[in-house]
C-alpha cells in the first residue's frame, strides 16, 4: 500500500504529526509512506527510517512570485505518478487539500471494478474539525475530531484512522525519539560544555506576543548557572541573542544552524527552554527535557510529561480565535520557570 501524507508546515506541526509514523510502520511495515512538505521544512523529516520519500513543494514562495504557480502545479501533479492508494491531508487548509487532490491518481475502470474511473482515496478532517471548512469538500474519508483537542492527538488520529486503527495516549507517551540527524555541523560541539549542564534557549517565534522577554531569559540563565546556548532564526533574534550574551557570561550565541544541526544540538542538550514554537517542540520529538512557555496560544498543543513541562500565563485562550495582541507571556514570573528547570536538571 502506498500512502502520501500532506503536511506542508509549520515546523512544530510537522513534528507533532511525525510521532504517528512509528506506530503506522509497527502495525504495517509494508506500507510505503511519502511525505509532501514545504521545501524549507524538509530537513526535519530527513533520516527518519519510517519515511520512504520526502517530496517538496514551494507554495510559500507564491506569495511573492505569482508566476511560479504553474511550475508548482506541474511539480505537484507529477507526484500523482506514484499511484498512491491513499492521500491523507493532515493539515486541513485549502492549499493542502488542493495539493492532496492533485497528487491523488486516477484509477482506471477494470473488470473487477467496472465503475467509472475515479481518484484514489483522499482523507482529511471533516468540516467541523478544521479552520478552513471548505477543505473538507476535497476528501472522500472524513475524520471527526474537535478542533480544540490536543494537537498531537489530532495528528495521530488523522494519520491512523484512515488506515483502520488508532494510536493511544499511552503509546504516544511511550514513543521512541523520531527526529534523526547525520553529518551535522561540527561547530555545535565546540559550544557544548563538559563542566556544566547544557541548556538551549529558544527566544523567537512567529509573533512577538509569543516571545518571553529577553531580560527574563537572562535572569533564568543567571539563576541556573549553567551553559546556556541561544539559537536564532532571524537577524532580529540574533541581535537579541547577542544582547543577552552581553548581560551574562553564561550565555553563548549559537551560529546559524540548519534543521539537521539543530536536531543534533537539541539531542545533546540537558534541557531546552523556549517559546511555543517549532524548535521547542523538537525537544519533545527527541525525548529531551523541555519547558515550553505559553502566552496567547493553548497548552493543548503539547503533551506534558515527566520531562516535558509547560508554564502558561494567566490569560484565557480561545483556540478558535487566537489573540495576537495577548502579551501576557511577559508577565510570567521567571522564578516559576527556574524552579521547573532545577527539578528537571536534578532529575
Amino acid at each position: 500500500m502506498k500512502v502520501a501524507i500532506v503536511k506542508l508546515s509549520a515546523l512544530g506541526d510537522i513534528v507533532h504529526a511525525m510521532v504517528a509514523l512509528q506506530f503506522i510502520k509497527a502495525r504495517s511495515p509494508e506500507i510505503q509512506i511519502d511525505w509532501i512538505v514545504e521545501e524549507r521544512f524538509a530537513e526535519v523529516l530527513k533520516h527518519n527510517p519510517d519515511i520512504d520519500n520526502i517530496l517538496t513543494v514551494n507554495l510559500k514562495a507564491l506569495k511573492t512570485d505569482k508566476a511560479g504557480i504553474f511550475a508548482q502545479l506541474k511539480k505537484i501533479r507529477s507526484y500523482a505518478s506514484n499511484n498512491y492508494d491513499l492521500v491523507i491531508d493532515a493539515q486541513g487548509l485549502i492549499k493542502s487539500a488542493v495539493t492532496a487532490k492533485l497528487i491523488s491518481p486516477w484509477r482506471r475502470a477494470t473488470s473487477r471494478s467496472p465503475l467509472q474511473s475515479r481518484r484514489g482515496r483522499i482523507a482529511g478532517f471533516d468540516a467541523d474539525s478544521i479552520r478552513e471548512k471548505a477543505a473538507s469538500w476535497f476528501y472522500d474519508v472524513k475524520v471527526a475530531c474537535a478542533y480544540d483537542a490536543n494537537t498531537i492527538d489530532r495528528n495521530a488520529l488523522i494519520l491512523s484512522s484512515p488506515l483502520g486503527f488508532g494510536i493511544t495516549k499511552e503509546q504516544i507517551l511511550g514513543k521512541k525519539p523520531f527526529l534523526f540527524f547525520s553529518n551535522e555541523d561540527p561547530q555545535i560541539y565546540d559550544f557544548l560544555a563538559k563542566d556544566r549542564r547544557n541548556i538551549v534557549l529558544v527566544i523567537g517565534s512567529t509573533w512577538d506576543s509569543r516571545n518571553y522577554p529577553a531580560v527574563k531569559f537572562v535572569k533564568i540563565a543567571e539563576a541556573l548557572q549553567q551553559n546556556c546556548l541561544v539559537i536564532w532564526g532571524s537577524e532580529q533574534e540574533k541581535a537579541t541573542a547577542e544582547w543577552m550574551a552581553t548581560q551574562s557570561g553564561l550565555i553563548k550565541v549559537m551560529p546559524k544552524l540548519d534543521l539537521n544541526s539543530l536536531k543534533a544540538l537539541i539531542a545533546k542538550a540537558d534541557l531546552l527552554i523556549g517559546n511555543d514554537t517549532g524548535p521547542t517542540h523538537m525537544a519533545w520529538g527527541l525525548n529531551r527535557p523541555s519547558i515550553t512557555i505559553f502566552g496567547p496560544t493553548p497548552v493543548s498543543r503539547v503533551y506534558q510529561t515527566d520531562i516535558n513541562k509547560v508554564v502558561k500565563s494567566a490569560s484565557i485562550v480561545n483556540p478558535y480565535k487566537l489573540n495576537k495582541q495577548d502579551y501576557s507571556i511577559k508577565d510570567i514570573d521567571e522564578r516559576e520557570i527556574i524552579e521547573q528547570a532545577k527539578l528537571l536538571l536534578a532529575g
